[in-house]
């Protein structure tokens, strides 16, 4: 089982929203993981680096935001025993990955988590994002993390599944329509497990460049899709859309006959 996270603004750690409950909601229903593997846009390096750290800080990477934002700390231990399973794992697929033993927990990760485990009682570590990273190779990294599951890993994708900032109006509920079709059509082929279409959103979507001028924060998707594999198919949590054109869906992905109920998209 993977999971694909919209993190949206930082201030979904204030704002909940429709998708904080639903993600809190998921949370309860899960197996508890061993640790939650966290792909980020907001750690992005020259290559590719793990994050060995045993008390990762809670990074606040972000400015002009209500102070009440850089008090708020999510104080969970880091796994380096999974972590070095997952530097072993992408160094056998060509990688070439390094350790970091002193990187924190950037917003991508902290924020959703404060709703997905609020109680900040599940392991977590980071993998970044190459800054070469595409498509190809981002389904292709969430593959060489994949049989992390067997370790009781959680891999989490966290991007956004639109994310033109030059549109965002904030506190804006009604949402643009270019940002309603485009969730639609990845919905769509998320839930029906069209893994080629899912690779080539950015090209074949309508409206796609506009939902995504920069491809950073769509590719996380990619790998948590990448990490359940070929077939799989993921279930919706409806996030809504926030701020005019920030769409906030999660997907669980899931390989197996047994699924967690009460999803859209999922069998009952």
């Amino acid at each position: 089982m993977s999971l694909f996270v919209s993190h949206g603004a930082p201030t979904f750690a204030l704002e909940p929203g429709l998708a904080g409950p639903a993600l809190t909601d998921l949370g309860r229903r899960l197996p508890k993981p061993e640790a939650v593997l966290v792909v980020s846009p907001h750690w992005m390096t020259t290559g590719i680096r793990v994050g060995f750290s045993e008390k990762p800080a809670t990074i606040h990477d972000f400015s002009g935001f209500p102070p009440e934002l850089y008090r708020m700390e999510y104080p969970v231990p880091g796994h380096p025993a999974l972590a070095g399973k997952a530097l072993a794992l992408l160094e056998a697929a060509g990688w070439k990955p390094v350790a970091d033993a002193s990187r924190g927990l950037d917003h991508g990760a902290w924020v959703p988590l404060m709703h997905l485990f609020p109680e900040a009682s599940v392991p977590v570590f980071q993998v970044s994002m190459p800054m070469d990273l595409d498509s190809e190779s981002a389904w292709q990294l969430g593959e060489a993390l994949r049989p992390l599951e067997h370790d009781g890993a959680l891999i989490v994708g966290s991007g956004s599944l639109t994310h033109n900032l030059h549109e965002v109006r904030w506190g804006d509920r009604k949402a643009s329509d270019y940002a309603r079709e485009f969730t639609d059509w990845v919905r769509l082929n998320v839930q029906e497990g069209n893994h080629q279409q899912l690779i080539g959103t950015l090209k074949l979507a309508p409206h796609a460049r506009r939902a995504h001028p920069t491809e950073e924060h769509f590719l996380p998707l990619l790998v948590a899709a990448g990490a359940a594999g070929i077939g799989s198919s993921g279930g919706l949590i409806d996030g809504g859309i926030e701020h005019g054109v920030l769409a906030m869906d999660a997907f669980v992905f899931n390989r197996e006959a047994t699924w967690i109920g009460g999803l859209s998209g999922f069998p009952n």
